[in-house]
């Protein structure tokens, strides 16, 4: 595997009531489950489009590869181990790594109008030379994390779900001594107002970008 790259897409099976619970309201349960399912249709559909690089559906919860091999039957699929996400992505990424491969990304399942060339960017210069890559998010956080080599630490000793994750990431990979590379920024969608910014989005977007999203959100007008 040397010499290939991985990129990991972070997911979780949808289950009303579990998922995408800061969309309920303006969605009901099933809706924003089934939402989420839309996001990860499309973010499967961008990976697709990003060359060079081993696709893999990184899941939760545990006995659901079934569930991701219908979704995307050309990926791979990992079960994310760990008590806490930066624990799961911390041993998701250090497992690809260990395997051989030059670079390894993880992105969430939050943006599904994500520019693909953002993700191919993680790959190409300057991410290349890069020890870590991250493509912030709006709210704080990131939508990607890339390394070339295992930090444990800018995983499992920042605090996730919170406005300042790219802050603190940074600050640790700084005491690290670690070149960072940083994507532009884009948004998740985990909230009223964020699917607002979506919807508008969309509204004007050509029929390609985040096809499934797209019809969801016309036929739950």
């Amino acid at each position: 595997m040397t010499g290939n790259n991985a990129l990991l897409i972070m997911a979780k099976r949808p289950t009303p009531g579990r998922t995408k619970t800061r969309l309920v309201p303006p969605l009901s349960p099933q809706q924003a489950a089934a939402l989420y399912e839309c996001f990860l249709r499309d973010t499967i559909e961008l990976v697709r489009q990003v060359p060079g690089v081993r696709p893999v559906i990184a899941y939760v919860p545990p006995g659901e590869q079934a569930y991701f091999a219908e979704l995307a039957p050309d990926f791979e699929y990992y079960q994310q181990e760990g008590p806490d996400l930066g624990a799961r992505l911390d041993n998701g990424l250090t497992h690809y790594l260990g395997l051989g491969y030059r670079q390894v990304a993880a992105i969430n399942s939050d943006g599904p109008t994500l520019p693909p060339a953002y993700l191919a960017a993680a790959f190409e210069e300057p991410g290349r030379k890069a020890d870590v890559v991250l493509g912030p998010s709006d709210d704080g956080g990131y939508y990607l994390i890339g390394l070339k080599h295992p930090a444990p630490r800018l995983l499992r000793e920042v605090r996730m779900s919170t406005p300042h994750v790219t802050t603190d990431t940074l600050a640790l990979a700084a005491e690290e001594g670690l070149k960072v590379a940083l994507l532009p920024a884009w948004y998740d969608v985990d909230d009223a107002q964020s699917l607002a910014r979506l919807q508008a989005e969309l509204a004007t977007a050509p029929p390609e970008v985040a096809p499934q999203t797209q019809a969801f959100l016309r036929e739950h007008q």
